[in-house]
């Protein structure tokens, strides 16, 4: 089973790359980031309590996304051939949570860490934000979600490069450009 874990901060491609990904392996997409919009949309007491975190650039409590994961892995379809998480694990301690609940079933994943310039998330955020809707698709939250990545999520990238199981990726490119370094990657993980 291919597992990945793709790392980036805010608008360096994720998503996009995750679609490229699925429609040529074939793997689940586990975006957390859909996961929470949805249940913010459910208008439930959680929902509501995610959607302020969310709206003020903060990250979800970890035993919050960990419980999601978790019901998420259960209830897979069995001829899943792998995951794809996006936007998860974003702490050291989630990442040290997921690999722990990967080992229980006995599964592994492998971090791709997608680099892309601050200047040009910023710009791809705030054009995003034109159309998207989203709250958090503005100049002052997207600075403190950067910032936010870089204390808080880019550790996570040296506990996948110290476990051996981590690749970098150069997000300046175009989409088919960074896609072409991934699919070199994830041939070369299959052999």
């Amino acid at each position: 089973m291919l597992n990945i874990i793709l790392c980036g901060a805010p608008g360096s491609g994720k998503g996009t790359q995750s679609e490229f990904i699925v429609k040529k392996y074939g793997l689940d997409h586990l975006s957390t980031g859909d996961v929470l919009r949805a249940e913010i949309a459910s208008g439930s007491e959680l929902g509501k309590e995610i959607g302020d975190l969310i709206a003020k650039g903060n990250l979800v409590p970890d035993h919050k996304m960990i419980h999601l994961i978790e019901h998420y892995l259960d209830t897979r379809d069995e001829n899943c051939k792998g995951i794809i998480f996006d936007g998860f694990p974003r702490t050291v301690d989630q990442a040290e949570a997921l690999t722990l609940l990967l080992e229980r079933k006995h599964m592994s994943a492998v971090m791709l860490d997608m680099f892309v310039e601050e200047d040009e998330i910023i710009k791809r955020l705030l054009n995003r934000g034109k159309t998207s809707g989203r709250a958090d698709d503005n100049y002052e939250t997207i600075k403190k979600r950067i910032q936010v990545f870089h204390e808080v999520t880019q550790p996570v990238c040296n506990y996948y490069l110290k476990r051996r199981n981590y690749f970098a990726i150069n997000g300046n490119n175009t989409m088919e450009n960074t896609f072409a370094q991934i699919d070199t990657i994830l041939q070369l993980i299959q052999k």
